[in-house]
């Protein structure tokens, strides 16, 4: 007699608690995502993810909660991963300064990631807003391609503030210029091809001007003001994680690197919301896009293997129930894969890649064997770890799709909430660039 089949009780238990969404449009009425009320209570940082960037589906989601977020829920930032120092003139542009079109400009040399499309959003909304939206950027600078658009307001700070640290700081550019690139899976590789004593002095330069900086703190901000010194601290502190991340991602290019090294920018990542958090004032909150890998509050593994430590979870040791996590999740259609090409601007390129079923363990099963559509299932009513151990149910979903692969983490303790839209579509955004 053959075995009944294999019944998951996790799905069975999604079944009967996510709730349908009914829309993907940006611009469809937002009553169906009321249930995020529920998901995120009063925290004051709601970070949107995603499996896979250049998915347009999960770029309508995301919209569509941001709306909901500003529009019903009082929030008044939109963070998102993307340089800290190139943050401040897109913010400046969303307040309203310069023409609708320079958007493309100030964009052009950034990997088009779905900031776009919020932004000119924001704009609009600030036109009539009484209390506007800002926006944040949180990342390394040139999403660690580039130390330039953190070193050269740093230089222009400093020929104000402390000229006599020029020399010093224009020899970090000049060695920083010679493998600049637009992401860094095009610097990592041309850093590694420096010169030793050229990498060693780039390292050995920004912690010096770090240090100096520091310790000369009352100096400066007696020379300028408080603000401008905040501003180019962090820039700086972005500089030397890039610096700190080019290295750690060369070793794990030739699986030379030390365990978890590219965590760097993910916490110089999350010390930038934080940032900007304390900056903005009370009653500031913060809706945050990034990669699920970076927004869960657990660690990343591979195959059983610490890769990271993401931004997720120092923002959740920071913020404890502050900060809430949705994960962004498909099912069937395609996903974008990132092969590296050197000689590509961005240092890959885009290959759609057809979903194969999921694995068995994943939330992405769960979702496929509960029979799912468009919905969010809230992971705060899912039955505790424990508790399932002791009524013999598996403990939730082990894994969950990062592109076409599968990062290991206990979902139910990573994520607040899961959206799962049944396909995707690989956007076209790097076609021509």
């Amino acid at each position: 007699m053959p075995a009944p089949p294999h019944r998951d009780p996790f799905a069975d238990w999604l079944r009967t608690h996510a709730v349908p969404l009914d829309h993907l449009d940006p611009e469809a009425p937002l009553d169906d995502l009321e249930p995020l009320r529920a998901v995120i209570g009063d925290a004051r940082v709601v970070a949107i993810g995603e499996s896979s960037h250049f998915i347009d589906e999960f770029a309508a989601l995301r919209e569509r909660i941001l709306r909901f977020l500003t529009e019903r829920c009082q929030f008044t930032v939109l963070a998102f991963e993307y340089g800290f120092s190139e943050g401040f003139l897109l913010d400046a542009w969303a307040q309203g300064e310069g023409t609708d079109e320079d958007l493309s400009a100030h964009l052009a040399a950034a990997i088009p990631v779905g900031v776009e499309e919020p932004l000119r959003r924001i704009r609009r909304h600030n036109r009539t807003a009484s209390t506007p939206v800002r926006f944040a950027g949180i990342d390394i600078p040139a999403a660690g391609g580039s130390l330039l658009p953190a070193l050269t307001p740093v230089a222009d700070y400093l020929r104000r503030i402390d000229p006599e640290t020029l020399p010093a700081v224009q020899e970090a550019i000049r060695i920083a210029g010679s493998f600049a690139g637009g992401s860094g899976a095009v610097a990592a590789p041309a850093w590694a091809r420096l010169p030793a004593a050229e990498q060693d002095a780039l390292s050995a330069t920004l912690t010096r001007l770090l240090i100096r900086f520091r310790s000369l703190e009352p100096l400066y901000v007696s020379r300028g003001d408080r603000h401008s010194y905040d501003i180019a601290l962090h820039r700086l502190e972005g500089a030397c994680h890039a610096d700190y991340t080019f290295r750690a991602m060369a070793g794990l290019f030739t699986g030379e690197g030390l365990t978890a090294d590219t965590s760097a920018r993910d916490l110089y990542m999350a010390r930038s919301l934080l940032w900007h958090l304390e900056r903005l004032g009370p009653g500031t909150r913060v809706v945050l896009a990034a990669h699920n890998a970076h927004i869960q509050k657990t660690p990343v593994s591979f195959g059983g293997h610490l890769t990271g430590l993401p931004m997720g979870q120092h923002l959740h040791r920071a913020l404890g129930d502050d900060y809430a996590a949705l994960g962004l999740v498909s099912t069937t259609g395609h996903t974008a894969d990132m092969p590296r090409d050197e000689n590509t601007a961005f240092g890959f390129t885009i290959d759609a890649t057809a979903l194969e079923p999921a694995e068995p363990g994943s939330i992405e099963a769960a979702f496929a064997d509960a029979g799912l559509g468009l919905s969010i299932a809230d992971l705060h009513q899912a039955p505790p770890r424990a508790a399932q151990g002791n009524a013999g149910l598996a403990p939730g979903p082990d894994r969950i799709r990062i592109q076409s692969a599968y990062l290991h983490t206990p979902v139910l303790e990573a994520f607040d909430a899961i959206l799962h839209t049944p396909t995707s579509t690989v956007a076209t955004t790097l076609e021509n660039r």
